[in-house]
């Protein structure tokens, strides 16, 4: 009887697990702002508070393009958001235009060289950056 109740005991707190970890999991995922498209290009940007933050994180294994934007204040680095962002391939054909509302962006491109332009408050950056077939390329940028 008591090896019965051990049993039953132990599947209930592996199911009770099971549905936490997919909780979080689930959480996470909606977290994610709404992905966006242009032209070919999908994308999502945002990362404004600690859910939406992680699961920014947590999705741009899934994006190979990752970009992080950020400026001086006070004399530390702060995340900012309402950044211009266009991005051209190595033709110098525009593939993206858009404005990141928070300080994380993600984007979707096929593998290639791209220039990636990020404006904030007037300020431009300008990046060159390579996309892989796997993993992810990541591109900070820093307003002084």
């Amino acid at each position: 009887m008591n090896k019965r109740i051990e049993r039953c005991t132990m599947a209930a707190a592996m199911a009770l697990g099971s549905m936490a970890f997919a909780g979080v999991l689930s959480t996470v995922q909606a977290g994610l702002p709404p992905v966006q498209h242009q032209g070919a290009v999908e994308y999502v940007s945002g990362g404004i508070g600690l859910d939406e933050s992680e699961a920014m994180k947590a999705a741009a294994k899934d994006y190979p393009l990752a970009l992080t934007f950020a400026a001086q204040r006070d004399g530390k680095a702060d995340y900012v958001a309402n950044v211009g962002v266009s991005i051209q391939d190595a033709q110098g054909k525009p593939v993206l235009q858009a404005t990141a509302e928070g300080p994380y962006m993600l984007v979707k491109l096929p593998a290639g060289r791209y220039k990636v332009s990020a404006t904030y408050n007037g300020a431009a950056q300008d990046r060159e950056i390579s996309v892989q077939n796997g993993g992810t390329a990541r591109a900070v940028f820093e307003w002084k």
